[in-house]
């Protein structure tokens, strides 16, 4: 008999239906048909994976209702959310449909021969970027839809003309199954090759790593924990054929708030700050986990009011056991520290299933040199204010931050104009997006988001996990030098047949090569 395993409803921690476990044989199955699927000339026409984008993204809208169903009593994600990722994960679907109509995510360039260049004669040279090969995508818990079996790295991989095999994540396993039926018989629409997707279901670490292992996989799309995200990292080096992970793991997010923005805006700065950290259970990877804020009476009051709301914030439901016990672990480790405060008093846990009370935490800023634990991601609605004095102080703590998804900075620029440039230096140089007067968590799919950083937040810091350019990780560039016309990608020849925009003798022009 197969092993399976159950799906649980976090808000009740109630089993839900039974689901079997793939196998090492469904995985070398599921690898050799991508690889049959690669090699078929049916997956390098680009009308037919736009096609099989467009189609997808109108399946998971006519069984929306199904899908939302499923997904809440998954996760426990309220139905508004539910409803609006899917939008998104379709969303994001048709976008990259659309890169492909457009065609230049090729980067397609043309360096015309030149016989009296010197030191030598330069040759014709012409380069493009093609699909790297097959891709394992590892679905996310916090994200249902659009981080995991449609989301946005198997939606970027297809779009590049890699087949996909993902393995499903087993906090949301029907949810997964629902959403792969749709893949597939988009694909099949779109008459491509059956192993153009692949969904393999399992509770345990096995597939995932027998996934990372076959030769026939070429990169690896993932997101979750720091832990996790290494451990595929460091196996997929340890291949015969090391592969590229790209690899979105942890992050603090850290916000910094001036005296005078405090003056200007404490309470909508306090209020924008309590939604973003105890929505959906603060298990966003954008998050804010560590928030800079002056010491002084002005930033009591805002540490006070930042408690109060969250004290007045229902305990929120975490997607999983193992997630509500990593959380409990973690507050415990913090709170144990004699330099941490409490700043709410409402009881960590009410109610049914696997809930958290959103709760914040103050320490002076000095002591973050003092341990790690101030700077550890607590993942759920969970967050940490840190006191800081004057400038030197609070630039010495941003010093000692690593790789970030995010970083966000409330000033006002008539007052902190110098210290804002500062903030905007320091920040950068450690995140991969910096935001204004806003916060991180709500990522806009568009093409200029970056949603990656440097180690750890993710594995791969010159690339991002959202946005139309997330398709460059699956894409591998190649030069023709001197190459006949016969044998030249469409892209590179000098009618220019697809009508896209290429770069020729360093000049962009949608024109063909001059005869």
């Amino acid at each position: 008999m197969p092993a399976t395993f159950n799906s649980v409803d976090p808000r009740t921690g109630a089993p839900g239906a039974e689901f079997a476990e793939a196998t090492g044989a469904d995985v070398a199955a599921a690898v050799e048909a991508a690889e049959h699927a690669f090699g078929d000339p049916a997956l390098r026409d680009r009308d037919r994976r736009a096609a099989l984008l467009r189609g997808a993204a109108a399946r998971l809208r006519a069984v929306g209702d199904d899908v939302v169903e499923v997904a809440g009593a998954e996760t426990g994600l309220p139905e508004g959310r539910l409803r609006g990722e899917l939008e998104r994960t379709a969303g994001q679907l048709e976008a990259f449909a659309a890169v492909l109509d457009a065609g230049d995510y090729v980067e397609a360039i043309i360096d015309l021969p030149d016989p009296d260049a010197t030191p030598i004669p330069r040759p014709d040279v012409r380069r493009m970027l093609v699909p790297i090969g097959p891709v394992a995508v590892f679905g996310a818990s916090n994200f249902p839809l659009a981080f995991s079996t449609a989301g946005g790295d198997t939606a970027s991989a297809l779009a590049a003309g890699c087949p996909v095999a993902v393995k499903g994540h087993p906090s949301h396993p029907g949810t997964g199954e629902l959403v792969a039926r749709q893949l597939e018989a988009a694909a099949a629409e779109a008459g491509l090759p059956k192993g153009t997707f692949a969904h393999l279901l399992a509770a345990g670490i096995e597939v995932g790593e027998a996934l990372v292992d076959a030769p026939g996989i070429a990169a690896v799309g993932f997101t979750g924990s720091t832990a996790g995200g290494r451990a595929i990292v460091d196996r997929a080096a340890r291949r015969p054929v090391p592969i590229p992970v790209y690899a979105e793991m942890g992050s603090v997010n850290p916000i910094v708030v001036t005296d005078a923005a405090l003056a200007a805006r404490a309470d909508a700065v306090a209020q924008g700050l309590v939604a973003s950290v105890a929505n959906f259970g603060g298990q966003l990877c954008t998050k804010p986990g560590v928030v800079f804020v002056p010491a002084g009476a002005q930033g009591d009051a805002f540490a006070q009011a930042v408690a109060t709301r969250l004290d007045g914030t229902e305990p929120t439901v975490l997607l999983n056991e193992r997630l509500r016990d990593a959380l409990t672990a973690a507050v415990a480790r913090l709170a144990d520290r004699p330099e941490v405060e409490p700043l709410g008093a409402a009881p960590a846990f009410a109610g049914d299933g696997f809930r958290h009370q959103p709760a914040a935490y103050q320490a002076p800023a000095s002591t973050v040199a003092e341990g790690g634990a101030l700077l550890e991601e607590h993942f759920g609605p969970v967050v940490v204010l840190l006191r800081y004095g004057d400038r030197d102080d609070l630039i010495d703590a941003l010093g000692r931050i690593e790789g970030q998804l995010t970083a966000s900075i409330h000033a006002e620029p008539d007052r902190d104009g110098e210290l804002l440039r500062l903030l905007t230096e320091r920040l950068a140089a450690r995140a991969g997006r910096v935001v204004y007067d806003g916060f991180p968590t709500g990522v806009a799919v568009t093409h200029g988001m970056h949603h990656g950083g440097p180690y750890p937040a993710t594995s791969a810091p010159a690339h991002t996990s959202v946005g139309m350019t997330a398709i460059r990780r699956f894409l591998r560039p190649v030069a023709w030098q001197n190459a006949p016309a016969a044998v030249l990608p469409p892209e590179l020849r000098d009618e220019n047949p697809l009508g896209i925009w290429r770069r020729v003798d360093g000049e962009l022009t949608r024109d063909p090569v001059p005869a």
